[in-house]
């Protein structure tokens, strides 16, 4: 489990991230750089990790199932990923 102090950090990242888009898209279409290069960090979207939201882990994210393989094999096991089974020769 990852420590909670991330899990939020990320989600702070999402939110500002969220209120400065519209105005980085304008400023990026009008080539104004020295403003753009004003706004906080995180409201770039390069700053933003995937994380599971099951275990708080970066490392190991899988984007098809928006999880990381650990909890995509527990939940794999427990037959709870439509369309996934273990497979066996």
């Amino acid at each position: 489990m990852a420590k909670k102090s991330w899990i939020a950090r990320e989600k702070k990242r999402r939110e500002t991230y969220e209120k400065y888009k519209e105005k980085r898209r304008k400023l990026k279409e009008e080539g104004r750089w020295v403003e753009l290069q004003k706004l906080p960090r995180d409201a770039s979207p390069v700053r933003q990790n995937n994380r599971c939201p099951i275990s708080g882990r970066v490392r190991g994210y899988m984007r098809e199932f928006g999880v990381s393989r650990i909890v995509f094999r527990e939940l794999a096991l427990k037959g709870e990923i439509p369309g996934i089974r273990k497979s066996s020769w």
